[in-house]
């Protein structure tokens, strides 16, 4: 074999049990190029190249839901948001698209897409804006992914930002960018003048959507306002239209802030429409209930409730370092660990259950094949310096090494007995942008 990966121990499994062999709790994982060919408990094979992991987790790689790749690491330009609030980060955003260039675009995006690979981030589904006529970041993005591609695995969605019918020629510059290889269908129905207006613009690219065969994943409700529901008619239209398991609701805020009985009817109708949610907490967290004195809301979607009704739920990253967060650094533990606990998901399962939101859940929502540790998949996976997937959370545990196509990308040493793991120095064996 090229590459095997000794005493792992899988998201699930636990050293201290045993399994059916009676032995300990961990496998061996052996990969020919770019697939995994066995995992088993002890893979007599012998390879080219060997990880020992020593008892320590070896989970598939990390996924973000839901990025913004054409703002990533442009914090301060052209000022800085002082409010730090969604409005101003908006406002912001429209000041700066004048003065963006695809090289600088292409730059950025392909210093963040480094930080993530070596984070063992090798999957993001990222927005692009398509309501600059230029379509200047969607070319910027489809070369980034285009070069990545060794790499990562980078999803597009042509996201109208500045609202599908409010944005002249928005609808237009999407169906461009669709057709110049853009993944995904994008909207953002509250940021449209009326609700009336917010209801046709789902419409439409419902239809849109299922006339070109092509997965759906609006902004939804991104709002404190308990009467925002758009996320009703997206299921609705995603029922209508047959579009079971191709469409994700992001964000999803207003539902933090909707009665109980409402609520109560509209989980049955996004299970029966296979419609996805995806939260994203440090940003949640961070823009709403902004107008709120006391009590104060978190606002965050209702995480463990649309779990529990059997809707598939991702956490997201959303933004890191540009006019609406300053802060972050592409690290789906750090979103996890946020996500648990404004959920308040501290039970053992529900810990474990916010791991699966960083990687086998949004793994789904994107379509990837191929995902996961088994044999005939890619051979994909993070070697973390920690025993499962709790304590990974709770440490947000260094990457011991990253696995694409069966290639080592990236190498950190063992910090297991630091208690903050910042300031580590790392190996990466690759720059995207040469």
């Amino acid at each position: 074999m090229d590459l095997i990966i000794r005493r792992a121990v899988l998201p699930g499994m636990f050293a201290s049990h045993q399994n059916a062999h009676g032995e300990a709790g961990t496998v061996d994982i052996g990969i020919e190029g770019s697939r995994i060919a066995a995992v088993e408990p002890r893979l007599a094979a012998t390879a080219r190249e060997e990880i020992d992991a020593s008892g320590s987790l070896v989970s598939p790689p990390f996924v973000d839901a839901h990025f913004h790749m054409d703002a990533t690491l442009s914090y301060g330009l052209p000022r800085v948001n002082a409010s730090g609030t969604l409005l101003e980060g908006i406002a912001l955003w429209g000041e700066l698209k004048p003065q963006l260039t695809q090289e600088a675009l292409v730059e950025r995006a392909l210093e963040y897409c480094d930080w993530a690979v070596a984070r063992g981030l090798l999957a993001i589904r990222s927005h692009v804006d398509v309501c600059d006529s230029r379509l200047l970041a969607v070319e910027a993005l489809l070369e980034v992914k285009r070069r990545v591609a060794p790499y990562l695995d980078l999803q597009l969605v042509a996201f109208p930002q500045d609202g599908l019918l409010r944005s002249p020629g928005a609808f237009d510059n999407l169906k461009r960018a669709i057709a110049m290889g853009v993944d995904v269908v994008g909207g953002i129905p509250h940021f449209e003048r009326t609700m009336a207006d917010g209801s046709e613009s789902v419409r439409l690219l419902c239809e849109f959507a299922a006339d070109q065969g092509l997965r759906v994943d609006m902004h939804c409700d991104e709002s404190d306002d308990p009467l925002s529901r758009h996320i009703e008619t997206l299921a609705a239209q995603t029922h209508r239209l047959g579009l079971h398991g191709r469409v994700a609701g992001s964000h999803l805020t207003s539902m933090h802030s909707m009665d109980n009985y409402y609520v109560s009817k509209l989980l049955p109708l996004m299970r029966e429409a296979g419609v996805a949610a995806i939260a994203n907490p440090l940003i949640n967290i961070t823009l709403q209930g902004r107008s709120d004195t006391y009590p104060k809301r978190r606002g965050m979607t209702r995480v463990p409730e649309l779990a529990a009704a059997g809707i598939e739920v991702a956490f997201g990253h959303d933004c890191v370092m540009d006019p609406w967060y300053s802060l972050g650094s592409g690290d789906m533990l750090e979103v996890a660990h946020m996500g648990l606990h404004v959920a308040q998901m501290t039970g053992l399962d529900a810990m474990r259950a916010a791991f699966d939101m960083v990687t086998v859940n949004p793994a789904r929502i994107l379509g990837l094949e191929g995902y996961g540790i088994a044999p005939g998949c890619e051979a994909n996976c993070v070697v973390l310096d920690a025993r499962d997937p709790v304590e990974a959370i709770r440490l947000r545990a260094t990457r011991l090494s990253v696995v694409r196509r069966g290639k080592v990308v990236s190498r950190m040493p063992a910090a297991r007995a630091a208690l903050s793991l910042e300031g580590r120095p790392h190996e990466i064996d690759f720059r995207l942008h040469r």
